[in-house]
């Protein structure tokens, strides 16, 4: 694990763990990240590349997919609104016509077992850009849902990240001091700097522009790369 500060240990201790969702808590490469290539291409006729998403996905403003195919696609020759780049992007996430969509290769990163642990030192909380439907068709089921006191979707807020409205509405005027959001893109860094609250930055070994991620992230002051959420662990004891 990488360490932007020197140090080893979070002071003073948070007593709020917010998370986002998406590359945080769930591995969405297969879901969200492949259904927005597949949109592009739909849309462009164009054949797009991972390392091509990777880069759009890095650019402040994109944590929407649907945001991030409209711009990527509009930059390819190919105007798109957001509302057409949402429904169209729709076709490969979601189930369709007896054929199952993307979001059925979801894959959730941390055990219940773990959520319990954090829950019984910490609140827990979620700012996530997924709309309510999203989060709840991965989440319903899952038994550390409940673990979570709030869960602030984008259909929760007037604007987006990378605003910071979804953390303000989960410290709801407590002190911004006592938190840390742990996410993995530049619009969580700049929701939690704009809200005041402490940032961590889930950034695997070996990711595509790794070096250019942690130096934006070091950038936006994040106080730890971190391999995987559960990763935060050594810095809570």
């Amino acid at each position: 694990m990488l360490t932007l500060r020197g140090r080893k240990r979070l002071e003073p201790i948070p007593e709020i763990l917010i998370f986002d969702v998406d590359g945080v808590l769930v591995d969405v490469r297969e879901s969200f990240w492949r259904s927005a290539l597949e949109t592009v291409r739909f849309l462009t006729g164009k054949r797009v590349t991972w390392a091509e998403l990777y880069k759009w996905k890095n650019k402040p403003g994109n944590n929407d997919d649907w945001s991030m195919v409209s711009n990527w696609a509009t930059a390819l020759g190919r105007a798109t609104t957001y509302e057409e780049a949402r429904d169209a992007f729709q076709q490969f996430y979601w189930d369709r016509d007896g054929r199952p969509g993307n979001v059925r290769r979801e894959k959730i990163l941390v055990t219940p077992k773990q959520v319990e642990r954090w829950a019984k030192r910490f609140e827990l909380d979620l700012f996530t850009g997924r709309t309510r439907q999203e989060f709840t068709y991965t989440f319903a089921r899952w038994a550390g849902t409940r673990r979570f006191r709030t869960v602030v979707t984008m259909d929760d807020v007037a604007r987006k990240k990378p605003h910071p409205d979804g953390l303000l509405k989960i410290l709801g005027g407590r002190d911004p001091g006592t938190a840390i959001y742990v996410g993995d893109n530049v619009d969580d860094g700049l929701a939690a700097r704009a809200a005041g609250v402490r940032f961590m930055a889930i950034l695997p070994a070996g990711i595509y522009g790794y070096r250019q991620r942690a130096a934006k992230f070091r950038e936006l002051g994040a106080l730890a790369l971190l391999p995987r959420a559960t990763a935060i662990n050594s810095w809570l004891k």
